[in-house]
């Protein structure tokens, strides 16, 4: 068994009896960007179906926003081919929803704040990908520390208070989205990760790793270095505040 899967199963356990997330029958969709968190995502639940008290299938998705078209580095289909190797591993049907997503967004837009435009566009897509495939849920990599620069985000540059829920509802869309690993520290994912014998692979966008995100990322790695455990009292804040409908009795 690889190094770390025991943990992030019980990161995904907690979460699941927690939120009750998954339920008999479900067919869940994992969107797979190819990144750690998907990667971590899709294998871990793929291991997870073995003990679960509720059946359910799984199929990862990809949507192809088209950078290649933009750039002609060839490194969005070299991603590809990572993560169809990856669902090959896990066993995993991979459906790839070809879209005009990165034409709109840096040519016809031309956004100068592309991020916002594109994660929705991708999220549409997304779903109705898993529309198209039958599926009750779809399953987002989203981990504790992305709940915490979420918060951060929102209470910068918007002057709110708030994230993401662990199980958002979607009517219009007639979809619930999950995130199975609300529970889990970034630390433990790239542990499992590093140890999965997987290569990660990065689609080309390209202002990746210039965004507000990475801003706050770079802060809260600052401040966690000075003040080790910030982040994790961060999110026992909203935990206790029962921010995004996360459950304050929940002992992590």
């Amino acid at each position: 068994m690889t190094p770390g899967i025991k943990r992030l199963l019980g990161y995904i356990r907690k979460a699941d009896e927690d939120c009750h997330m998954i339920e008999d029958g479900d067919r869940i969709a994992v969107g797979l960007s190819g990144g750690k968190d998907s990667t971590a995502l899709l294998l871990a639940l793929a291991e997870y179906r073995r003990f679960c008290a509720h059946p359910f299938e799984l199929v990862g998705v990809t949507v192809k926003e088209g950078f290649d078209s933009l750039t002609g580095s060839g490194q969005e289909a070299s991603a590809l081919e990572s993560i169809r190797a990856l669902c090959t591993r896990a066993g995993v049907l991979l459906h790839i929803e070809p879209t005009t997503i990165a034409e709109v967004v840096f040519k016809a837009r031309e956004e100068k704040n592309p991020c916002s435009l594109c994660s929705r566009m991708r999220r549409g897509a997304l779903m109705d990908a898993a529309r198209k495939l039958g599926c009750t849920k779809v399953a987002l990599g989203h981990h504790m520390d992305d709940a915490v620069e979420t918060l951060m985000m929102n209470l910068f540059f918007e002057g709110r208070l708030g994230g993401f829920p662990p199980v958002l509802v979607l009517k219009e869309a007639g979809m619930t989205q999950i995130r199975p690993l609300i529970y889990a520290p970034e630390k433990d994912i790239r542990y499992f990760v590093s140890h999965a014998d997987v290569k990660e692979a990065d689609m080309g966008c390209p202002v990746n790793r210039s965004t507000q995100r990475e801003q706050i990322k770079v802060l809260l790695r600052r401040l966690e270095r000075e003040h080790k455990g910030l982040k994790h009292r961060i999110f026992l804040a909203m935990r206790n505040a029962s921010l995004d409908g996360l459950r304050p009795e929940v002992d992590l």
